[in-house]
């Protein structure tokens, strides 16, 4: 599961991070540490570059999280389509061709995970726990991409086509499944080309690339319950709350 995750990494070193070749220093983000569903993302992909033919390029580009089908009727189908499970992704009709042509990666400080916990009188709380990378670096989060045409407006509208990601998800490794049954796929270094490679296409081949790095490469610590509303955001959000905090918040 992934519903929400922090993203403040500049995008001059995510070019740098993932051997990108082609980015519009027009197309940005300012840093949010709350991207919620529907948000803009940043997103790593591969295809034909932008205004001319030849090979496929590595692309820095800005998506909206939350995938729309190319069939879908409207693009109010994003909210709930913002993960896609693994063992599921190559046969469900939303995800199939994405899957087999159009997969990105999605870089991230790290994402957010609540966990249910005992409340007063019977009553089930949630406590937020921000996930990330041990060694700090960015978490290569494993994704899918789509394209959308609105038939409401002409072909030349500037909103006549919309470009949409999801996240793909897995089960979780021992360290999180305490908190929740499903964490995102995220990649190593070692297999960013494979999982972009847009010349790959045969369903078994990409399956087998659906394996996350092993258990030690995240950490995980409680945060506090601002996170819990899409209006907070700034860098407090992924700190560890103090005990002084954790009176006021908890």
């Amino acid at each position: 599961m992934c519903g929400r995750f922090a993203s403040s990494t500049k995008p001059e070193d995510l070019v740098e991070i993932f051997g990108v070749g082609q980015w519009d220093p027009a197309e940005t983000l300012a840093p949010s540490w709350n991207v919620a569903p529907t948000d803009p993302a940043f997103v790593v992909l591969e295809r034909t570059p932008r205004g001319g033919g030849g090979p496929p390029v590595r692309q820095l580009r800005v998506l909206r999280w939350g995938l729309v089908p190319a069939w879908a009727v409207s693009p109010d189908t994003a909210v709930k389509m913002i993960n896609a499970r693994a063992d599921t992704v190559h046969e469900k009709p939303a995800y199939r061709q994405a899957f087999a042509a159009r997969r990105c990666l999605v870089p991230v400080d790290g994402y957010y995970e609540w966990q249910s916990i005992p409340g007063a009188k019977g009553r089930a709380g949630k406590q937020p726990y921000f996930v990330s990378r041990a060694d700090g670096g960015v978490l290569a989060l494993a994704g899918l991409y789509e394209f959308w045409r609105d038939r409401t407006v002409p072909g030349d509208h500037p909103d006549a086509w919309r470009v949409t990601c999801t996240v793909v998800t897995t089960e979780a490794e021992p360290l999180l499944a305490p908190i929740h049954e499903r964490m995102p796929l995220f990649l190593d270094p070692g297999g960013f080309d494979a999982w972009l490679d847009p010349a790959r296409t045969d369903p078994d081949e990409l399956r087998s690339l659906l394996v996350a790095p092993g258990p030690g490469a995240l950490r995980v610590h409680p945060v506090g319950a601002a996170v819990g509303n899409i209006r907070n955001n700034g860098p407090e959000l992924v700190r560890e709350p103090t005990d002084e905090d954790r009176t006021t918040l908890f």
